[in-house]
């Protein structure tokens, strides 16, 4: 009798709890990575420590490859009318979103008097892509500027100072010169620097526009500035590091591979994403340098990465869970840890006073200096129509870099192309 009474208390217990689960609310995340890997588990491990303190909430992550499989996959979905409740996609990707009528402003969605110091928070710089038309429609997620690394090993075997970068264009030219190495037959055996130039051309492009203080569009998304002489001048100072000086590869050098070159020592300054900053720590046998962009005009660095978005379409509750778990994502101690552990900026100035970011400052005080780019940081190439206008970019910086045109007529036939393109949102 005893037995089966224990039977009934567990049958009555188990059945309890499946029926709390069934009353949670699920929401559907789309998150921009291949299944597997690193940070796959670290977005799961996450979501397990969410779902044990908010038992009144699953979520169910769905990996949706690069960023730009992504924003297809979610379009797709909201035009199927079966979006997923909430994405971390490109800040860049507001205007298609919202030209697409597929996300909801965070302003409709929080407490209007709590919810808009939790608004403030975030760093001003990383909001320009966020932000549009007076809403906030996106929440910086995983975030970053560009940075320069060095091998300081390379510098002292050069005759530089290891603990010097190059501060201007002239100087990283100077310095390139002295870092390239050639064997007798005259074949280039290590590059002085290296800049992608696939995968996000336009942004590794805009490092150097910023830096020469000028800006690719307008902030309403409706104007494009490709053909001005300070644009024109930052590209042809990227054309004539191969082209002219022999210091950086010819024609295109990929974005995946950089930071192995790197790894290799087959070049000895590389400009990449901030995203990388932690794998090329763990990486590197060599002593590591990072520093801000060299400047021309001025310092600076276009931001860059995803924001959390909530789509119009899911349901009311579905809604207000999804911006449960984002702002316990983005909240100080899981956003610092997600920088320390991944290399991206923690996104709000309460992240850097936690415990486990200014320890982790003491120990690598390199990971602060993506965050300081933020004071002099830009807004990244974001237009309407935003994937047709990067990509009559991304085309003409190839034709430049690969000798097919000069900078002067590849920027005026993308900036030709780019206004084509924006016309029915010209008022």
């Amino acid at each position: 009798m005893r037995i089966f009474l224990k039977a009934v208390l567990l049958a009555i217990a188990l059945a309890a709890a499946g029926g709390a689960w069934a009353l949670a609310t699920e929401i559907s995340f789309y998150y921009p990575i291949a299944v597997g890997g690193p940070v796959a588990r670290g977005i799961s491990r996450l979501v397990e420590d969410f779902e044990r303190e908010h038992p009144g909430i699953k979520v169910r992550p769905i990996y949706t490859g690069t960023y730009k499989d992504s924003i297809a996959k979610a379009l797709t979905a909201h035009r199927s009318g079966k979006p997923p409740d909430l994405a971390v996609l490109f800040a860049v990707d507001i205007f298609t979103l919202i030209d697409a009528e597929a996300i909801v402003p965070f302003d409709e969605l929080v407490d209007p008097s709590a919810g808009k110091s939790w608004l403030e928070s975030f760093y001003p710089a990383l909001m320009s892509n966020s932000r549009a038309a007076g809403k906030t429609w996106g929440i910086p997620f995983q975030r970053s500027t560009i940075l320069l690394y060095w091998n300081k090993q390379m510098f002292r075997e050069a005759g530089l100072d290891p603990e010097r970068p190059p501060q201007t264009w002239a100087q990283m030219a100077q310095f390139a010169q002295k870092l390239t190495l050639r064997d007798a037959d005259g074949r280039v055996t290590r590059w002085g620097v290296e800049i992608p130039s696939s995968g996000f051309p336009y942004w590794l492009f805009q490092g150097l526009v910023t830096t020469n203080g000028a800006t690719l569009m307008n902030a309403a998304g409706t104007q494009t500035y490709f053909d001005r002489p300070p644009v024109v001048e930052a590209l042809q100072y990227w054309v004539d590091l191969s082209r002219r000086q022999g210091v950086h590869p010819p024609g295109v050098v990929e974005w995946g591979t950089t930071p192995a070159q790197f790894l290799d020592g087959k070049a000895a300054m590389i400009w990449t994403t901030s995203g990388n900053l932690a794998d090329l720590r763990e990486k590197a046998r060599f002593d590591l340098g990072v520093a801000a962009l060299p400047a021309n005009r001025q310092s600076g660095s276009p931001t860059g990465g995803g924001n959390f978005y909530v789509f119009r379409k899911s349901p009311p509750a579905q809604r207000q869970a999804a911006l449960t778990f984002i702002q316990w994502m983005v909240a100080p101690e899981r956003t610092a840890r997600w920088g320390i552990d991944s290399g991206y900026i923690a996104v709000s100035p309460r992240a850097w006073d936690t415990a486990a970011m200014k320890e982790h400052l003491a120990a690598f005080p390199q990971a602060a200096v993506a965050r300081d780019q933020l004071g002099h940081a830009a807004a990244e190439l974001s237009t309407h129509e935003n994937q047709r206008v990067t990509r009559a970019l991304n085309t003409g910086l190839a034709a430049a870099l690969s000798g097919a045109k000069t900078p002067q007529q590849a920027l005026q036939d993308a900036q030709a192309e780019a206004m084509r393109i924006l016309l029915p949102y010209q008022r």
